[in-house]
């Protein structure tokens, strides 16, 4: 794995945290403010934070998905998981995976052109 590919994996999961805990702790708060409260006004900025950050999300999958190569399936399953609450966070201990992976074949690389 290259660089660009472990960098592009490493900015997926920076945003996939956010982006997972931005529905339950925005949107759900918000609903739930607004039932018992008369304050409507939060939902259209909760609901934009969350929005941009899954069209974030998204957009990053999809730079993963061009450099990294993966099938369909790994990428649709992603997916799937920003659109479940908390799913980014099971999301974000896979990438952490591939993304070691990916950084030990990095260092790997370097090392064996240093000493050719």
């Amino acid at each position: 794995m290259d660089l660009k590919t472990a960098t592009a994996l490493h900015r997926l999961r920076l945003i996939s945290i956010p982006e997972a805990l931005s529905f339950p702790a925005l949107l759900i708060f918000g609903s739930l403010l607004s039932r018992i409260s008369d304050i409507d006004f939060l939902m259209m900025p909760l609901g934009i934070i969350h929005g941009v950050l899954f069209v974030i999300y998204a957009v990053l999958l999809l730079d993963v998905w061009n450099k990294t190569k993966w099938p369909l399936k790994r990428v649709a399953f992603f997916f799937l998981l920003a659109l479940l609450p908390f799913g980014g966070l099971y999301g974000d201990k896979i990438l952490k995976r591939y993304e070691a992976d990916g950084a030990f074949t990095v260092r790997a690389s370097k090392e064996d052109a240093a000493t050719a």
